[in-house]
């Protein structure tokens, strides 16, 4: 198993040593704009190293929108956040299922997936996979409960999608954990990476506030069974101060 965290994207690898890390996860530019990523300064560094790297796509991006001023741009920016990625010999990288708003049909929404991935097959597909993340909030949303996941599935697993697990947007969206991994390796066949968060909030909240391993509402043992079952690489996005302790923790449960 290996396990990292979601860092700051200066110095990506000082990081992960100052934590422990053996996965990184950061952003390659601003979360709340449309810029295209620049050359990272570490590239080589990242590509050189045995730390493994994922790109997390800004979160404005939203795919399955309607509004062409949000989905066109949305489009282009996943093609540029991952050609920036493979340059940093990223994995994968997350983008978020989006939304569709209220009075929209959430089945256009999906079409509009599918779309992103048969335009960018004719060009030959993503330099890296592109790995959609369940998310905790919105009732017109494209990965929220797992019943919508199914449908997004249909129109985008034949492209090679991937799938990164949340356990707070989980936990937030009213999705039991207990069972949570064979319910999405049902619908997915695959998890890619874990996204381990404990929340802030309780069950079923809709609010996605993380939270470091115990100090929230979700069950640290769940959270180990998560990750027992997922088989994947784990990525936390807890709070900074306590990701070297979380890790600590997660490492002397699989052991």
């Amino acid at each position: 198993m290996r396990i990292g965290a979601h860092v700051r994207d200066d110095d990506p690898l000082t990081a992960a040593a100052e934590r422990g890390a053996e996965v990184v996860q950061f952003f390659l530019s601003d979360p709340q704009g449309w810029k295209a990523p620049k050359p990272h300064p570490h590239a080589e560094q990242l590509r050189d190293s045995d730390v493994d790297v994922f790109i997390h796509a800004p979160y404005v991006i939203n795919v399955a929108s309607l509004n062409n001023r949000i989905r066109i741009p949305s489009r282009k920016s996943v093609a540029q956040q991952a050609k920036a990625a493979a340059a940093v010999g990223a994995k994968g990288l997350i983008v978020h299922g989006g939304h569709v708003t209220k009075d929209d049909d959430p089945a256009e929404g999906v079409a509009n997936w599918r779309k992103l991935f048969e335009r960018q097959a004719e060009e030959g597909g993503f330099e890296v996979p592109i790995l959609i993340e369940n998310t905790a909030g919105g009732a017109n949303a494209m990965a929220r409960r797992f019943d919508a996941l199914a449908e997004l599935w249909d129109a985008v697993g034949e492209f090679g999608a991937g799938f990164c697990f949340d356990t707070c947007h989980a936990h937030a969206a009213g999705e039991e954990l207990v069972d949570a991994v064979d319910r999405v390796k049902a619908i997915t066949g695959r998890i890619d990476l874990v996204h381990l968060n404990d929340s802030r909030d309780e069950f079923g909240s809709s609010r996605d506030r993380h939270a470091n391993i115990g100090s929230g509402n979700i069950d640290p043992e769940l959270l180990v069974g998560v990750v027992s079952k997922a088989g994947a690489p784990v990525v936390l996005e807890t709070p900074a101060e306590g990701q070297a302790a979380d890790i600590e923790f997660l490492r002397s449960k699989a052991s």
